[in-house]
């Protein structure tokens, strides 16, 4: 059965990793990542593609958690009968959904990175911010945070040099969790059931 995975262009290549470990016939659509930074767009977009792929596949599911949308995108997935990742955002796609309360019970001060993240940091953080032009503005955003974890999916020294130099730029501390992709693979294989 072929299947069009709408996903978040923040995890496309992790599924697509997925993709290929599991031989999986599928075809993926991947959305821009910064609309993160615009969540009420999500679900917008999601549907337009969904309309617009319509008669494609047999079958669609949406690569997304709530991001952020507070509702809406279930409301979108609900509508066109199709299924999406489960949790609130990708942090939970990684590292599961009990592990992020567990983490978040113990220090709700935490900022997340994943390996996504920690690539664009410059852009998806420092840049839509405004931090690059206004460093002064980095205790409006950040000043009820106490630390940054990297949940690291594939961990690379390449990218625990990325990711310090993201934490000094917030001026937080580091702490690096390796969660791999398990957890975001067996969402997807559940989704594709």
């Amino acid at each position: 059965m072929s299947v069009g995975v709408i996903a978040c262009g923040a995890i496309a290549t992790h599924i697509a990793s997925v993709q290929k470990a599991n031989n999986l016939d599928i075809t993926i659509y991947p959305l821009p990542p910064l609309l993160h930074n615009q969540p009420t767009k999500i679900a917008g977009e999601v549907e337009q593609l969904l309309i617009s792929l319509a008669g494609k596949h047999e079958k669609f599911a949406v690569a997304y958690a709530d991001c952020g949308t507070y509702g809406a995108l279930d409301e979108i997935v609900s509508a066109h009968g199709v299924k999406r990742l489960g949790g609130n955002h990708c942090y939970d796609i990684f590292a599961g959904e009990k592990e992020i309360a567990t983490i978040m019970e113990s220090d709700a001060g935490t900022y997340f990175l994943t390996d996504f993240l920690v690539k664009s940091f410059q852009r998806s953080v420092i840049v839509e911010l405004g931090l690059d032009r206004y460093p002064e503005l980095r205790d409006d955003y950040f000043a009820h945070y106490n630390r940054i974890i990297w949940l690291a999916q594939n961990p690379t020294a390449e990218l625990e040099i990325l990711a310090r130099h993201a934490a000094e730029q917030i001026a937080l501390p580091l702490e690096i969790r390796i969660v791999g992709e398990s957890v975001l693979e067996k969402q997807i294989l559940e989704l594709l059931n």
